[in-house]
């Protein structure tokens, strides 16, 4: 599993590299990144213990921090849960800071930025009538 989260992170890594090297047409779109966190479960404690751990800690008070966007929210079973924000670049910071203060203790954490990359090969697609974006 480590191997596969590797290659996806190392296969994004090289990708927004190449398309950093691309036409500053795309200035205002390139302050806006995605970030996928992933909140490991500690198997240690059940869910009730999680749950009083994020909440004495002010997790949902202080994640995600203003001006961040929750884009979607997923349990993965046997994991924990996925997080995806979106947000502006400068704002990485305080997202670490919120999980750093708030959600440690509770989850391990893993984070990975991301793109969308949808809106590039829509039109390559050869039968888009089976793609629900």
């Amino acid at each position: 599993m480590k191997n596969v989260i590797f290659a996806v992170w190392a296969m994004l890594c090289i990708t927004s590299f190449s398309n950093a090297q691309s036409s500053d047409t795309d200035k205002g779109a390139s302050d806006k990144l995605l970030l996928t966190i992933f909140l490991k479960h500690d198997q240690s404690m059940n869910l009730n213990e999680i749950e009083e751990v994020r909440k004495k800690q002010g997790f949902y008070k202080n994640f995600p921090p203003e001006g961040v966007s929750v884009v979607n929210w997923y349990v993965v079973m046997g994991i924990g849960q996925m997080v995806v924000l979106e947000l502006p670049a400068s704002k990485l910071k305080d997202v670490n800071l919120a999980i750093e203060r708030s959600a440690w203790k509770a989850f391990r954490s893993e984070i990975y930025p991301t793109y969308d990359l949808y809106p590039i090969v829509e039109d390559k697609l050869n039968n888009t009538s089976k793609v629900s974006y």
